[in-house]
This record gives C-alpha cells, structure tokens and sequence, in this order.
C-alpha cells in the first residue's frame, strides 16, 4: 500500500504502523513528540467570515458574528468590494466611518449601546444611499441608524480582531485600497494528533512527523532566540488558537524589535515589547503585522502538524539554519565544529586545544554566518563553575538567575563579584533591579544552608535579588547574609566550588549547567 510520510510516497505492506513508516522513510522524528495523520485526501482551501481591509495605514482583519442578524452579513458579502476605493468618511474619538455605498436597507431611529471594535452597518441620515460601516474605536451609545431586521438589532455584523493600531491611527485622508476574504486551510477529511507509533495505517494516509523552519537573517536576535528555545529539536506548544499556536519557553526574555513584515500563514514571529514579551508564534491563518512582532521566519513544511497538534503537545523542530554555538566546548571542538561550517576561528583569551569557551563573539548565528569569522574566548576548565539549579523547588528564583546570568538561552553565564572577603566563608554576586520584582519566598532553608548552596535574598528585604554562595555549612544565616526566611535557595555548586572561593570583587565568573 501507499502513503505518504511529510510529502513523499512511501510503500509498505498491508497492516503496517506508523512506527514502520517513519523507520522506512528516515523520517525525523523524537520519541514522545507528537505526530499527525490525516485518514484521506489532501485538504483545500476554503473561504472563511474573515475579512481583510487594507488601507493607506495598513491592515484591518473584521470577523462576521454568528449571531448576527442574516441580513447585514448577507449584506456584506454581497457587497464588501463595493467599499474598495472609498475615503474614510469621518473619524472621531468613538468610530472610524467607511463609506458610503448605496443599499436598499431600511433605516431605524434608535440609540443603541456599542462595544470597543464592533463593526456597525450604518444607514447615515437616515438613508440608503449613505450606507457606511463604522469601527467602533471605544464603547458608546449613539443612534446610527442602523439598518431594520426581522430580529431587530444594533447593527453590529462584525468585530475587528486585527489591526486594531490601524484603526486608531486612520484619518480622513486615508482611504480603503482592498477588500477580500481571508482565504484560509480547513482539513475536508478527519485528522488526529498521534503519539503511538503503533497506530496502524492505511492506503492513502498521510503522516507529519516534524515541522522544518527557515529563519530570517534579518531578525539576528529573535532568530537565535527561536535557536535557543527549538536546542533540542522540540517545542512545547503553551497555547492554541485558531489563528496561531503560541511557545512560551522563554517568556520574559527580552529581544529589541527587528524585521516587521506581514504575518502570514506559516509565519513565526516573536513577541519583543509589552505583555508576553520573548513569546514565540507561529500562525495557523493570516493576521496583519504589528510593530510589537518582530518576524523570526517561516513554515517551509509541516504546517499541517501545527494545524492538527494543540495546548501540550510536543513538536520536532528542524532548523535552517542550525545554531552556531561554541560556548561549553574546547577550543578544539569549536574549530571543529566551525570547519565544518566553513566558519574561521579566532581564538582568543586561553588558546590552547583544551580551554572551555565562555564566550563567543559574534554571539547570533546569523551575524556569525554573515560575517564568516567567530571569536572564542577561552578559560582554564578549572575555572568554569558547574551548577545545578533548582528549577521546580524555587521556579521563580531559578528563573531570576538564569535571566540575569544568560543561562536561559546560551549554555554558559556569567557573575560579577561583588564581595568576596578571604576568611568569610561567602560570596555574593550582583543582581538585578529591574528583574528582581515578585522574588516572593520559596525553597526557604530549614535548619541549616549546606556548603555550596547559592541563594538569593527575596522580597521581604530591602536587597531583593542579591546573589550568594556559602563555603561552609551555616546555621543562622543564608549565602547573602540574610536570615533564613529571607534567603531562597535554588541552587548548588556541584563543581569547582574549590576554585570558585578564589575569585576576587570585581572579577567574572562563568557558569554552567551542563553536566560536568
């Protein structure tokens, strides 16, 4: 029988699983990560109550309400090209008019309520020949003279669900340069989200496996912000909509704006200002571009497995390009690696084969790859501080000091010293201000702070997110010098604590949480 296995046909005996199918094909796949099987036919694409209004100050999406009365959706569709061309009529603090079109509508005198992006079908003076549709920018009463129907209603078809920046900065001297459907992929056949391999399948199936991404070496820092989050080749999906399925990984993470272009079906996109920051997307339907989205890259394949998995599933990830990163390897290792690539290698700080790299310059795989050339510098493995940290017992911390360290997105970070007194038996790091806000108290010591402890001082005292590590067992008083019920501890030094003791104030310490 045949199937096919991400786009190509396969042929496998009668009875076989999909297990059988991605072993024949050589399909990439990671054990646990979901798959799709569509059981039929290709899908097709298909007209959906979306609608898009590009304007001299970009796009506007409107989505028709199924409550809505017939009449004024039928309206609209019969109608919507009619409003191409057309200047916006009037804006004011409360709507946006667009308009006007002659219809033969019925107008009705009555003041109705309406709500922030509501979309009003308008008969204006109280005529036909002045029928306009009206955005609602804020909530208000006011009569429109709305059209009349069977049901009655307040003229309300549609809302805006896109563009709404646009809305708000469209003036009369704006005018309206296309109106269409959004045209958009809905599966004709039934489809599931598969994780036993041993479902079987059958002639005409087709299976997704993994979604295969290019990113933009215009969006450097967002493109190896997705590198970092998709390191191991999966993704976990935090959210799902019906117009994208959100990564929030690395929520928090910021990235300055970059390329902002339109977003797509099959777009990725990063989230770089506002609620959300560092969450990643990747849309399943077209949505208009916005400045807060910078555009990361694109679906090349597999789109259909986004489109079936959904909230927890986990995806496999191939990348173009492949993350660059040389920190946690040797010097050797890295010029290794970077032969490869057809990258040069500059060493610098310690040379020799066997120094662990802390740092490389340039840092993002696309300026990496555009320049050709990759700077490495080096340190005496000895002096590289290995740690585990306490993700689940102290989350918020442990988050905190991946943050300000650069462990959430690169393999090696670092500390600045900030005391380090010989004799003290501790050391503490500095923080961050601006990060430390909602440090609440968690993983708090009970009895005593073991050797090797890192803590940080939480939010009951006035030095929330100082660093510190103790050199010996403490009854009395946490790694930053604060009693017990001020210190959360989320982690230990599990190497090199030896070495760690011997930093001074003012020096650098790198750190890991790579196996030693």
């Amino acid at each position: 029988m045949q199937v096919k296995i991400n786009g190509e046909k396969i042929d496998l005996p009668e009875g076989s699983t999909i297990r059988d199918a991605v072993e024949a094909s050589g399909a990439p796949y990671l054990e646990g990560c979901v798959l799709g099987l569509i059981k039929g036919t290709e899908e097709v694409e298909q007209y959906v109550n979306k609608y898009k209004l590009k304007t001299t100050k970009g796009s506007i999406i409107i989505k028709l309400l199924p409550d809505a009365p017939e009449e004024l959706k039928n309206t609209w569709k019969k109608r919507y090209w009619d409003f191409e061309g057309l200047r916006i009529r009037w804006t004011t603090t409360n709507d946006v008019a667009i308009g006007p079109i002659k219809t033969d509508l019925e107008p009705t005198h009555d003041e109705h309520e309406y709500e922030r992006w509501d979309v009003v079908l308008s008969l204006s003076g109280f005529t036909a020949d002045a029928t306009h549709i009206i955005l609602m920018k804020d909530k208000t009463r006011a009569v429109y003279g709305v059209p009349e129907t069977s049901g009655g209603s307040n003229g309300v078809f549609a809302q805006v669900i896109g563009g709404k920046r646009t809305v708000m900065k469209l003036d009369d001297h704006d005018e309206i340069t296309k109106v269409k459907p959004v045209l958009e992929r809905k599966s004709v056949v039934k489809s599931a989200a598969i994780t036993d391999l041993d479902t079987e399948v059958f002639p005409g199936n087709e299976i997704f496996t993994y979604v295969k991404v290019s990113l933009s070496e215009k969006s450097p820092n967002s493109a190896e912000h997705f590198l970092a989050l998709s390191e191991d080749d999966r993704m976990h999906i935090d959210y799902e909509s019906d117009s994208f399925v959100g990564f929030y990984g690395l929520q928090g993470l910021e990235s300055p704006p970059e390329y902002v272009g339109q977003r797509k079906r099959g777009t990725i996109t990063l989230r770089n200002t506002g609620k959300g920051t560092g969450r990643v997307y990747i849309y399943r339907e077209d949505r208009v571009s916005t400045p807060s989205h910078s555009v990361v890259g694109h679906v090349d394949s597999g789109i259909q497995l986004l489109d079936i998995a959904g909230e927890g599933d986990e995806i496999t990830f191939k990348t173009s390009p492949q993350r660059i990163m040389t920190l946690s390897l040797t010097q050797k290792e890295a010029q290794e690696l970077l032969d490869e690539k057809g990258i040069k290698q500059v060493r610098d700080g310690l040379t020799d084969d066997d120094a662990v790299i802390v740092v490389q310059e340039p840092r993002y795989t696309m300026d990496i790859i555009g320049g050709k050339q990759v700077k490495t510098f080096g340190i005496k493995e000895e002096n590289l501080i290995y740690l585990d940290i306490y993700n689940e017992a102290a989350p918020r911390s442990s988050w905190y000091f991946r943050k300000i360290t650069g462990l959430l997105d690169m393999p090696v970070g670092s500390l600045n010293v900030q005391f380090a007194y010989p004799g003290t038996k501790i050391m503490m790091f500095r923080g961050s201000s601006r990060d430390s806000k909602g440090l609440v108290p968690e993983n708090t010591p009970e009895g005593k702070v073991g050797k090797g402890e890192i803590a940080l001082t939480n939010m009951s005292k006035r030095n929330v997110g100082t660093l510190g590590v103790r050199f010996e067992d403490n009854v009395e008083f946490g790694p930053t010098g604060e009693l017990f019920k001020s210190t959360n501890i989320l982690g230990k030094v599990i190497k090199g604590l030896e070495n760690l003791e011997k930093f001074k104030e003012g020096e650098t310490v790198y750190v890991t949480t790579k196996k030693p």
